[in-house]
């Protein structure tokens, strides 16, 4: 396409998703719930068609010499594809937000005030390599009485397509708009200007990949934007830790998966129990291949370690590499996170209770965690049956972004003929 037919394409979805999001904002729960009940039977019978079509974009990746962090977020298996399935499920199980009432209270003057939950309207979506996203959007945008406009990574073309063609058997089965949920078939980027600017059919973008792409939408973007940049996330291991429990959890957030944007990638351990801890625990991550980049410190307890550059606090490796620091107080980690975090998740491993607290309350991350890996922070983990990304912003929605954050509210009135004196 050139760029006229391109912004034609996509003013065409614009106006589909905007008319759909009003059917879509006064169905039924239970049509909302049957057709994504729907989808979830159609991504399971058409398993193999998803896993050729994934095939495909996964050859074609390799042959472009995508870095193995990426193939891995593009790969889909059995177990991948039940986990979509399972996800539109859940979200069909969960309460609808859309109607809910909250806050009604009588003022002096005799009127009642309150709160209704109603959807945003049409979400725009942008990912990279990863499929399942085009289920779980679909899925949570759909649930939370949105329209959508997803457009996923040339990297994934033919799987996004396949499971798109799953997506629109759900809302036709279930009397609903298939434009409701429309996946963008042009790979040309020229579409994602044009989505990012259209204000008059998009209420809000959210984007899901790397920071180059963030960075690139937040600076064109005309319409709010829903965003996490980087997740460089820490566990400090507290001088009251369990030590058993310390390796178990540090060792999962790091290596359980490496291209994950809840993966570990900088621990802090305090110098009264690094002696204790690092020997056992580094042994762990060295024989799984994991190189490790620390501080002076650091390096004398461990000595296979590389030394840790200032880059290496602030990096996002989405890789087996791992920055390790010793600190003398639970105050210094705090101001390490602080410094060097991107308030994605953090967590503390500890038994002492104030630390705990202190930890709790200081750290200001999306989600900040006790004796838990930092792989939990997701959605599908949350009970939010799945997660349209992750927000590190402030304002509207902040951590894993499920169906609340798909909704705002609006105050709603009601009286019986009051006048205001």
């Amino acid at each position: 396409m050139d760029i006229i037919d391109i912004k034609t394409y996509m003013h065409s979805l614009g106006r589909e998703a905007r008319a759909a999001s009003r059917l879509i904002a006064k169905a039924e729960t239970a049509a909302r719930n049957r057709a994504l009940t729907q989808m979830a039977m159609a991504i399971k019978r058409e398993e193999q068609q998803l896993l050729a079509a994934n095939a495909r974009d996964v050859e074609n990746a390799k042959e472009r010499g995508l870095e193995s962090a990426m193939i891995d977020r593009l790969t889909l298996t059995p177990k991948s594809i039940a986990s979509m399935a399972e996800g539109l499920l859940q979200i069909a199980a969960l309460a609808d937000p859309v109607g809910e009432i909250s806050d009604l209270n009588y003022r002096p003057s005799g009127i009642q005030v309150g709160k209704m939950r109603v959807p945003l309207g049409v979400i725009g979506i942008i990912y990279e390599a990863r499929p399942n996203v085009t289920a779980d959007a679909a899925g949570l945008c759909l649930k939370a009485g949105n329209a959508a406009i997803l457009r996923g990574g040339s990297e994934a073309i033919h799987s996004n397509q396949a499971i798109a063609a799953c997506v629109r058997e759900g809302l036709k089965t279930a009397g609903l708009p298939e434009t409701a949920i429309q996946v963008i078939e042009t790979t040309d980027r020229a579409a994602v200007g044009e989505l990012v600017t259209m204000k008059e059919f998009v209420d809000v973008i959210v984007p899901r990949g790397g920071k180059g792409l963030i960075e690139r939408i937040s600076n064109e973007a005309r319409i709010p934007v829903i965003k996490h940049l980087d997740g460089v996330c820490h566990i400090y291991i507290d001088e009251g830790a369990d030590l058993e429990k310390a390796i178990r959890v540090a060792d999962n957030a790091k290596t359980q998966r490496y291209g994950t944007c809840n993966t570990l990638e900088t621990l802090l351990v305090h110098e009264n129990i690094a002696g204790e801890v690092l020997p056992p625990l580094c042994r762990i991550y060295l024989d799984k291949g994991v190189e490790l980049r620390g501080d002076s410190a650091s390096q004398t307890i461990i000595p296979e370690m590389k030394e840790a550059k200032e880059e290496d606090w602030y990096t996002e490796y989405l890789a087996p590499v791992l920055s390790v620091r010793v600190v003398s107080s639970l105050d210094q980690a705090v101001e390490h996170i602080t410094t060097y975090g991107s308030q994605h998740t953090d967590s503390i491993i500890t038994e002492n209770y104030s630390n705990a607290r202190r930890f709790l309350r200081e750290v200001d991350s999306s989600s900040v965690m006790v004796n838990a890996s930092t792989r939990f922070a997701d959605g599908f983990e949350y009970g939010l049956g799945a997660e349209i990304g992750i927000s590190t912003d402030k304002l509207h929605a902040r951590g894993p972004v499920g169906l609340e954050g798909l909704t705002s509210q609006k105050f709603i009135v009601l009286g019986d003929g009051h006048i205001r004196q």
